[in-house]
């Protein structure tokens, strides 16, 4: 079952441009190594739905338990698209290669309003695990 959450702005406005958030967090993510040998790769993803007439700029924050948080990682998102950010693929984060097998957590922030879900896929071990979850958000 995929649930997609939309939530309805002040005076009860819910048409084009104002379904979604500007602000969500993430703080349970974690990039699985590969796995040897598996068909499947290991792999995080953070899918976004811009319903909007305009294009929504992302700007990414992670955090880490060790470490400054990486800051200012840009994504665009275009005007009544869906993207699908696979956070093991650096082209797709600008170049920023994530660390494996490190807890952290993410801030995404738009200039539009845009509906996220978070998913994560693990194969290293026999019995492949997939979560997926919608993201904390406000305004």
């Amino acid at each position: 079952m995929l649930l997609l959450l939309t939530v309805e702005r002040e005076g009860g406005e819910s048409g084009m441009g104002k379904e979604g958030a500007k602000v969500w967090f993430i703080p349970d993510a974690y990039l699985p190594s590969s796995g040897s040998g598996a068909k499947y790769e290991s792999h995080e993803a953070i899918c976004v739905l811009n319903t909007s007439n305009i294009n929504a700029n992302l700007r990414l924050t992670f955090y880490y338990e060790d470490r400054d948080p990486l800051q200012d990682v840009l994504v665009n998102v275009g005007a009544k698209r869906s993207k699908h950010i696979r956070l093991d693929h650096p082209e797709e984060l600008g170049g920023v290669r994530l660390r494996r097998d490190v807890p952290y957590s993410i801030r995404v922030e738009s200039d539009a309003y845009v509906s996220l879900q978070y998913s994560r896929l693990d194969v290293t071990q026999p019995n492949y695990a997939l979560m997926t979850t919608i993201p904390y958000f406000e305004g």
